[in-house]
């Protein structure tokens, strides 16, 4: 119980240092176990982060991460070459091709 109560001590004063317009707006809420609570309370304690804090970087992080691996890649010279003839010199839309391009994109729906 005292635990608790020194985390939300620091919690409260880490709140209070926070500018009052980089504060969120939106609410996220989940269910979980307590045995998946008390971890991420413990790694949150251990790295001296509130719970919250803890889970937005973490899900931040992780966000970004797989994002730029559907963005980002890295290719040597002779890889970069066959993937910029391959962009320049493309083969002719087929009928599949062509149907993929008529349909509305999973995003637009």
């Amino acid at each position: 119980m005292a635990e608790y109560a020194a985390l939300k001590s620091a919690t409260k004063a880490r709140r209070s240092q926070v500018p009052r317009k980089e504060r969120s707006s939106t609410n996220i809420s989940l269910r979980v176990s307590e045995q998946t609570r008390d971890l991420i309370d413990s790694a949150a304690a251990v790295v001296g982060k509130s719970r919250t804090e803890f889970m937005l970087e973490s899900a931040r992080q992780q966000a970004v991460g797989i994002l730029l691996d559907q963005r980002l890649f890295q290719l040597d010279d002779e890889n970069f070459e066959a993937f910029a003839q391959a962009l320049d010199n493309p083969p002719p839309a087929n009928a599949e091709l062509k149907a993929l391009m008529r349909r509305t994109p999973l995003w637009e729906k």
